[in-house]
């Protein structure tokens, strides 16, 4: 307990300063955009089980501009508090309707995503229908980081998402599988982790490369007609090994590598998701008529920029 409080404490500085470096857009709201991984386990810290800035406003009504609420999806071992802190906020700024879920975990634990992954996105289904009778909406959009980029297409192949899913952006998703030694890297990064990596995770085991999970969820192809797909992913990625397993093959994809766009971006599997040259072509993802050139600039593994 006392090594947490000196971390929560250490990065509660880092967090602080990185906040100051990044003022929000104009939009619905004005919400702080910390741009780094700190903030995340700050607030996970803090205010664990909360809702990330400018998400889960279940009387938010999509404008015309954004007519599809955005569906934020945390990966293995992590939980909404500590992956959304950066872009929750964004996306409201920018006038979006923006929710974000915990699943597959136990109740009160931080270390979710680690359940049947099938289970898994049933619950995401259930989450996206009450979305969009919350809203009005026809359809949602869903980003998601490593697990959360991956399991939403077994609700989209399986489930009925293909009718109420738009756009799927993945931030370092685990689509083809990775190995042993990428998520037991996983499980050391973050709290809790190793705890539930082994027997107490099926989610672990259903992403290893070659699982029968991983064989009935890319038969037949990557993809399926209806949704448009995005992945994001950097070559740094120590956890979705190796790294161009995340790409998707098929109609409607595009695959992004953030460093063929921005050499400089250093971003590994965790930073990717405060990453600001990422986020941007999240950004760019969901309203790709609006697009506009990512900003390149220094961004160090494990810190964002």
């Amino acid at each position: 307990m006392c090594r947490l409080r000196v971390l929560v404490a250490s990065v509660a500085v880092l967090a602080a300063a990185t906040i100051g470096l990044a003022p929000a857009a104009a939009g619905r709201s004005n919400h702080p955009v910390p741009y780094n991984f700190a903030a995340g386990l700050v607030a996970a810290a803090t205010q664990p089980g909360s809702s990330p800035p400018g998400s889960n406003d279940w009387e938010c009504t999509p404008g015309a501009a954004h007519p599809n609420p955005v569906v934020l999806v945390h990966g293995t071992f992590g939980n909404m508090t500590a992956s959304w802190q950066a872009l929750a906020p964004l996306l409201a700024n920018r006038g979006y309707c923006v929710f974000a879920l915990d699943y597959g975990g136990e109740a009160g634990s931080q270390t979710k995503a680690t359940g049947d992954v099938p289970t898994s996105a049933a619950q995401l289904g259930a989450f996206v229908d009450e979305v969009l009778a919350a809203t009005g909406a026809s359809k949602v959009d869903i980003v998601g980081h490593s697990q959360g980029g991956m399991m939403p297409r077994w609700y989209i192949k399986f489930l009925g998402g293909a009718e109420t899913v738009g756009t799927l952006v993945g931030l370092s998703p685990s689509n083809h599988g990775t190995t042993l030694f990428g998520l037991a890297t996983l499980a050391g990064k973050l709290p809790g982790g190793t705890g539930a990596f082994g027997g107490s995770c099926p989610a672990c085991e259903q992403q290893f490369a070659g699982s029968e999970f991983l064989a009935t969820l890319n038969a037949g192809g990557d993809t399926v007609p209806g949704p448009t797909y995005t992945v994001i992913q950097t070559r740094y990625d120590e956890v979705v090994t190796p790294y161009h397993s995340a790409f998707l093959s098929g109609p409607a994809v595009t695959n992004i590598t953030l460093q063929h766009r921005c050499g400089l971006d250093l971003a590994d599997h965790l930073a990717i998701i405060y990453d600001r040259v990422a986020l941007h072509h999240v950004v760019n993802a969901l309203d790709p008529a609006h697009a506009t050139p990512a900003p390149c600039t220094l961004v160090l593994p494990g810190v964002g920029g």
